[in-house]
């Protein structure tokens, strides 16, 4: 944070909110002209500060409202046994987020489903048969209270 002034902040807080504005827009909301605007915002995603522009989409729409949060325990704490796991769960477009975590489990993911079958049948058929896996643990979502994407400043 110590490269960013409040102006490159502000911006950053700016497209947290609503990253289809304008530069024009932008530059108007930091009083700035839309080319030094322009140049800080390519400078920020050059630097790793901005990632990546995407829309975030209503899952219950979607028909992948049934969500869970997994807790997995690896069979072994072993570096193949670990990289195999973040191999398979690369690739599997039912999980959303993957942490590798402490305490009790070594993972959690996120995943989306069409309804608690359609789960079932994904712990059974794709996670189940995934041989790094010891154990799993399912957390159901029964209502979402807060989701937030943002970066808190």
């Amino acid at each position: 944070m110590n490269h960013l002034d409040a102006t490159d902040i502000k911006l950053l807080k700016l497209l947290q909110e609503n990253s289809n504005r304008t530069v024009k827009e932008l530059a108007s909301l930091v009083n700035l002209s839309p080319t030094p605007v322009f140049e800080r915002i390519k400078q920020l995603e050059k630097n790793g500060y901005i990632k990546k522009y995407m829309a975030i989409l209503c899952n219950e729409k979607l028909n992948k409202g049934f969500v869970v949060f997994c807790q997995i325990r690896l069979k072994y704490h072993s570096l193949e046994c670990r990289t195999q796991f973040m191999n398979v769960i690369a690739g599997i477009n039912e999980i959303t987020e993957c942490y590798n975590i402490s305490g009790e489990y070594d993972f959690l993911l996120k995943i989306c489903a069409q309804s608690m079958r359609h789960y079932k049948d994904f712990v059974l058929n794709i996670l189940g048969v995934e041989e790094s896996i010891g154990s799993l643990h399912s957390i159901f979502v029964m209502e979402e209270v807060k989701q937030s994407y943002s970066v808190p400043f």
